[in-house]
């Protein structure tokens, strides 16, 4: 693992990169609101991706002092500006940037990548939120999303599920929506983020060449 240091705005934000011997594809999360690139459930999902070949960088979209601010959490336009600064930062490095890119984004991340991944049209090669918000992404950006995405919801995520059938209605891409049987909001249930994850994977997998 790699620490690294992203300059986005006018900070720096901390991330971990993980590239994996003869890495086919880089895969940028974006975590929910409160949560941090030491995610349990996204590192968690990280290995799996790893596991399959597939690099991974997690980092914090706000600075400690930021995250204290509850309305910089579910501000949609700041979080996407730094993926997008990650994502450049991805673009220059002589170890990522021959590497096709995805994005995974959960809770208010989902949102962010969505809104990214429409700024970025093709060069964005595939998209999972899992347990997402991608309704916050917006209406305009929902229908210029051209990456494949994967929307993982829940089956007993009562209320997110509804929401993320909308936006699912929205995206004009390649698309599709998975429920894991059992889980909640933040798949805590027995094998409920196992199955999530490998679903994750399988997407990455088809749609990083």
């Amino acid at each position: 693992m790699t620490t690294v240091t992203i300059p986005a705005d006018a900070v720096w934000l901390d991330g971990d990169l993980i590239v994996p011997p003869s890495a086919h594809g880089v895969v940028l999360f974006a975590h929910g609101s409160g949560s941090s690139r030491f995610s349990p459930r996204n590192t968690y999902v990280a290995e799996v991706l790893q596991r399959r070949g597939i690099a991974t960088l997690l980092f914090d979209l706000l600075t400690s002092g930021e995250d204290q601010d509850y309305e910089a959490r579910f501000d949609i336009a700041l979080l996407t500006r730094r993926l997008l600064a990650a994502t450049v930062w991805l673009q220059g490095s002589p170890e990522t940037q021959a590497l096709q890119l995805g994005y995974f984004g959960a809770s208010t991340g989902a949102a962010a990548a969505l809104q990214a991944a429409a700024n970025m049209g093709d060069k964005i090669s595939a998209v999972v939120s899992r347990g997402g918000r991608p309704d916050l992404a917006g209406v305009p950006a929902l229908s210029r999303v051209s990456a494949p995405t994967l929307l993982i919801v829940g089956d007993a995520d009562y209320g997110v599920i509804e929401l993320n059938q909308q936006a699912y209605a929205l995206l004009n891409c390649e698309k599709k929506l998975t429920l894991i049987p059992g889980a909640t909001h933040l798949f805590e249930e027995p094998g409920t983020l196992r199955q999530a994850a490998h679903s994750a994977a399988d997407w990455f997998a088809q749609h990083l060449p």
